[in-house]
């Protein structure tokens, strides 16, 4: 009888983990599927980085990747001591990069985003080996971004705001910013797992209007549920019928690892299953930070991958972190970019590849005199 007491326990033990942290039973993606779209989209070749600072004071983080055209075009932010500014690049190959210039950038005025401008493409083609392009909306290309008042890392209130352009996208210049944020952590109707800071986001284009809304925003937030003063960061959404109005449709979150960090989505769809690019870090079950992957019919209830990690520190480029994710497939090459971070705290965007491309000439500038050790003794 004990031993039943026991094994009952357990059960209702796990039973009420999956239900904290792990995701919806409805709409389940089989493991069978799941399977195969891991064996689609890894990356077992790292090709090495592609994007670096110039300077050890700037860090080099999140691409997003997207085709105009004949050429290839990253977006990507730089933090240089004061905050966030939204920068170009583009590329012949997906390989080679060069730097145009900034798109979203700091404002000398005492606007609510003066300070922080981290940006994001929004309604990408998110067809799996599909175009890549960016869609027009009420005539205009469309980005999400989280930007803030206050100067230094992600400090202060951070908020959720658009903005838009009617020129080249695949060109540097300012995108028009909405001038005010679209979500708020301290809106009357934030809930439990957002209430702190919100920090990035993924705007698609779903026609079909899966989820009852054209437009979907999946963004990552921090809480209170674990610790009130730091919380957990988890992925949630919120919809729109116009860019522009957006509202919170779900008092939880879509995908919850409980403790740490899961963040930064990246959605595209293959076949009939959406597939959620993301990253995880500090997690009980599983330290560090690495990318990963879920899976969802209807962009609502979402299977997480249970298998090895798609991207994990291995080089020295990246022996810190590597995490944080922006996935493209071209002429049958998947190239998963990511945020390479050394042991000397430097920060740039790196590729790996399903088809062996050879090594990258790219590098790092030689790090701080005080940190230079760290990486020999890696």
């Amino acid at each position: 009888m004990k031993k039943i007491r026991c094994a009952i326990l357990l059960a209702l033990t796990t039973m009420l983990a999956s239900f904290t942290y792990g995701q919806s039973e409805i709409n389940k993606v089989p493991e069978s599927k799941m399977k195969e779209i891991y064996e689609e989209v890894k990356t077992p070749y790292k090709y090495g980085m592609v994007v670096v600072p110039d300077t050890n004071i700037k860090k080099i983080d999140c691409p997003t990747v997207f085709r105009k055209g004949n050429k290839w075009c990253m977006t990507y932010i730089i933090f240089n001591g004061r905050g966030y500014e939204t920068w170009l690049a583009k590329s012949d190959d997906l390989l080679n990069w060069k730097t145009q210039g900034r798109i979203l950038s700091f404002s000398d005025t005492t606007h609510w985003d003066n300070n922080q401008k981290a940006g994001y493409p929004a309604l990408e083609d998110t067809k799996w080996s599909g175009s890549y392009e960016l869609q027009k909306y009420d005539g205009k290309y469309w980005l999400s971004y989280f930007g803030g008042h206050d100067r230094g890392y992600e400090k202060g209130l951070l908020s959720i705001s658009v903005a838009s352009t009617d020129k080249d996208p695949s060109t540097a210049h300012e995108w028009q910013t909405l001038g005010k944020p679209v979500l708020m952590a301290t809106d009357s109707n934030v809930s439990w797992w957002d209430n702190h800071t919100l920090y990035k986001e993924t705007v698609i284009w779903d026609k079909a209007k899966t989820a009852g809304y054209p437009f979907l925003m999946y963004y990552n937030a921090n809480g209170d549920s674990v610790n009130k003063k730091r919380g957990a960061e988890r992925i949630g959404m919120a919809v729109s019928n116009d860019m522009v109005h957006w509202m919170r449709n779900r008092k939880d979150p879509v995908l919850n690892h409980g403790a740490g960090i899961t963040g930064d989505p990246n959605i595209e769809k293959i076949g009939n299953v959406w597939v959620m690019f993301y990253f995880g870090a500090f997690w009980k079950t599983h330290g560090g930070a690495f990318n990963r992957f879920a899976c969802s019919y209807d962009l609502v209830n979402w299977t997480d991958w249970d298998g090895e990690d798609l991207i994990k520190p291995s080089e020295v480029f990246d022996a810190q972190f590597a995490h944080k994710s922006f996935v493209v497939k071209y002429k049958g090459v998947v190239y998963h970019y990511y945020c390479a971070v050394n042991k000397a705290d430097q920060r740039g965007i790196a590729v790996a590849t399903s088809k062996d491309m050879g090594k990258s000439p790219v590098h790092f500038v030689a790090p701080p005199p005080s940190k230079a050790r760290s990486l020999k003794q890696n």
